[in-house]
């Protein structure tokens, strides 16, 4: 499928979405379960192309094996001292993933290739390299400096004074979380952020899951933490419901004046793409919880102005609606959009204007005005967000296709699934309504 059927409307009964476990949740529960001795199993956890990478990824270091389940997956430790895998770890485009096992693999023995596809080999590295670096890890970037491929050699961490940007990605400041709390040679371990911290409700949820797994994280003011080494201990971990993938149910419901019923997540989540459920409120829809569960119905929405730096992996959502307010959108404080699986500002400007719909964009900012769609192939980058969101503009205007419909793969395998039963949904109550 590279395309969704435009629907009309119908507002009886919520459609109940099956939306999958948390990409950012598991890729977390892979790495903690790792450091752990003896079996865990993670349940509900996304099986998606990133987080396979990552469990392929830790499967190979010696001492350690993971397996994928039935929407889970076994991860069992058998050695105290892991030692580095005999051939180059292959990433693809997994950015967290990436990032996770550069602070994993200067635990282990011996010397580890950590490698990707060329756009994640482009991507920044050195705000973790560095941080590594000075305390005590050694490393060598093969191509780019500060980017993949790099080896990590393995060895002791010589101190517990740690430090790291947060102005380019906090996903550099979760990998130290994790890494710190196996630090057992030290009492407590102080990670102090410099610069600004970007997407910082991705740390809580790190802070969250560790929590969770029975270690000890404080976080003091000015971006200041400390964590206290310790074992982790668990038999399973439970991932909640993916806030990034709930997004494109809750805009389906948004661009149809539709409902759409999100079980397994509240409001309350840590995942901060969460947050887009209240941003889709304030344009004019009507939102409740109830049993566990987000009810989002669909309404004539209104422009908002609104900063979303908390909440990066959504902007694409919430831009693709944008063509359908009454008045303009503007989206700020998104710089790291650009350096994304692609540069997500640039492509989501120039796939709206394919579409037919006026929008501006600055370094770190963009703006859409409503307009009538037109019937166009959406070019897709190689982007998963990119394809999920723009398809969902084929529910109101027929002809809308994406170029590449398989790289939903990277974090919602059944996405296309999931859009089908949206549409039989509709169609069968339709079909109710005139009989």
């Amino acid at each position: 499928m590279d395309s969704l059927s435009p629907i009309r409307s119908q507002q009886n009964k919520p459609f109940t979405a099956n939306v999958p476990g948390s990409k950012s949740f598991t890729n977390r529960a892979l790495v903690l379960a790792a450091h752990k001795k003896g079996r865990t199993v993670i349940n509900n956890a996304l099986i998606c192309d990133d987080t396979c990478y990552l469990a392929k990824a830790l499967d190979a270091f010696g001492g350690l094996s993971v397996q994928q389940g039935q929407n889970s997956f076994i991860v069992e430790r058998t050695q105290d001292r892991l030692t580095a895998p005999q051939e180059p770890i292959y990433m693809g485009g997994a950015g967290t993933p990436a990032r996770l096992m550069i602070a994993f693999a200067s635990g282990v023995e011996g010397q580890t290739l950590i490698t990707g596809n060329t756009r994640l080999c482009e991507r920044p590295m050195l705000d973790i390299l560095a941080a590594l670096s000075e305390i005590g890890v050694e490393y060598s970037c093969e191509q780019l400096a500060g980017c993949l491929p790099v080896k990590i050699q393995g060895g002791v961490i010589t101190s517990n004074q740690w430090q790291v940007n947060g102005n380019i990605s906090s996903q550099f400041l979760t990998s130290l979380l994790i890494h710190a709390s196996q630090q057992l040679q030290f009492p407590s371990v102080d990670i102090k952020v410099n610069e600004h911290l970007v997407s910082e409700p991705y740390i809580n949820m790190t802070l969250s899951m560790m929590r969770a797994v029975g270690l000890r994280a404080e976080k003091f003011a000015n971006h200041h933490y400390r964590v206290y080494p310790g074992a982790v201990d668990c038999q399973d971990i439970d991932v909640e419901v993916d806030a990034s993938g709930m997004s494109y149910l809750l805009a389906a419901a948004v661009l149809t004046h539709s409902s759409v019923r999100i079980p397994g997540i509240t409001l309350n989540s840590a995942q901060g793409d969460v947050g887009l459920v209240r941003v889709f409120e304030q344009m004019g829809c009507e939102v409740k919880e109830e049993n566990n569960a987000i009810v989002l119905t669909g309404k004539p929405i209104t422009g908002i102005e609104v900063d979303m730096e908390i909440m990066p992996d959504v902007v694409l959502t919430l831009a693709i609606v944008a063509a359908q307010a009454s008045s303009p959108v503007t989206v700020t404080n998104i710089a790291n959009l650009r350096i994304k699986e692609c540069d997500r500002i640039a492509a989501c400007c120039n796939e709206l204007k394919r579409l037919g719909i006026k929008v501006d964009e600055g370094e770190d900012w963009l703006r859409v005005y409503p307009g009538t769609l037109s019937a166009a192939e959406v070019e897709c980058y190689d982007d998963h967000r990119v394809a999920m969101a723009f398809s969902l503009l084929g529910l109101i205007q027929p002809g809308i296709t994406v170029a590449d419909p398989a790289c939903v793969s990277k974090s919602f395998p059944v996405y296309w699934q999931e859009m089908q039963r949206f549409m039989d949904f509709h169609s069968i109550s339709e079909q109710e309504q005139i009989a």
